[in-house]
């Protein structure tokens, strides 16, 4: 009984260490663009810079969104262009895209 009580304790810290060190999932960006429009983020030593890309078959207008502070301006994206905008590193998060 001892070793079976072993057994379980050291599988179960396994699975803990396991998930603790499991790859960390990003938040989705909560933009209202379309799920045509390829959103990401780039972080450098001081700043950091929101994308948008126009992968839909129609030009849009589109904003990068920042939480905690301005947005970026409202600007017309040709279909297969990108727009960014940046913002210095801080507590302002990457919200994806929005329509304008």
């Amino acid at each position: 009984m001892r070793r079976l009580t072993s057994t379980l304790l050291a599988c179960a810290a396994a699975g803990g260490i396991l998930t603790a060190a499991g790859p960390a999932v990003a938040a989705v960006p909560a933009g209202n663009a379309p799920s045509c429009v390829a959103v990401w983020q780039t972080k450098g030593t001081v700043t950091k810079t929101g994308y948008a890309r126009n992968d839909c078959g129609r030009r849009l207008r589109l904003k990068i969104k920042w939480a905690r502070g301005t947005d970026g301006s409202c600007r017309t994206v040709d279909r297969g262009r990108t727009i960014s905008s940046k913002v210095g590193r801080g507590p302002r998060t990457f919200d994806g895209a929005d329509l304008c």
